[in-house]
């Protein structure tokens, strides 16, 4: 059958800047990992997020701080926030909504950077290379699961990272059943 990739599913999460980490927490907060880490971790430091018809308590920090600011929802969220955040591949923040960050030290207005996070697969090179996949390359993959099988198109390859990963949000996870240890397969256009 190919190559099984794991499937993650990637809820609701901020990266942020220091500067921004500093007026939520206090100067020279540090985000710490929330269990064993190598290289992008979950923080242990949370925020509230207030959007025009709701707000999010508890939303996690990934860290290490990045050098722009970024609220990844999915698009349940969206409606329920009351924010149109269109979907982009992380980074690509130009022309999005912006959202309020409220910390224990202080609150921050954010003029954009909310985003539905766009599907995607972390390739290393060895696995690109066996599957015949390019650096930013649009694929499908096949997500197997008890009773919802399902087939998920205009995917983005992103190859050079240490292992191969899908993430995909909340909301398509629900829509395949994905659980611990589903699995995954690309398939080429």
């Amino acid at each position: 059958m190919g190559t099984k990739i794991p499937v993650l599913v990637s809820a609701r999460h901020l990266h942020l800047s220091q500067d921004v980490v500093d007026i939520l927490f206090g100067k020279g907060h540090k985000l710490e990992p929330a269990g064993p880490s190598n290289g992008q971790f979950l923080s242990t430091s949370r925020v509230k997020v207030v959007g025009p018809k709701c707000s999010m308590e508890n939303v996690a920090i990934m860290g290490p701080c990045r050098g722009f600011n970024q609220f990844e929802i999915s698009m349940t969220d969206t409606r329920t926030l009351g924010i149109p955040a269109p979907i982009r591949m992380s980074g690509d923040i130009e022309g999005t909504p912006g959202v309020k960050l409220v910390g224990p030290a202080g609150e921050v207005e954010l003029d954009k950077g909310v985003i539905v996070a766009k599907r995607h697969i972390h390739l290393s090179k060895a696995a690109a290379e066996e599957l015949g996949v390019a650096d930013g390359e649009c694929v499908m993959l096949r997500v197997e699961s008890e009773g919802r099988a399902l087939i998920f198109d205009d995917i983005i390859a992103r190859v050079g990272g240490p292992e191969s990963v899908v993430h995909i949000d909340t909301d398509e996870g629900n829509a395949a059943c994905v659980v611990k240890g589903t699995m995954g397969q690309i398939i080429k256009k």
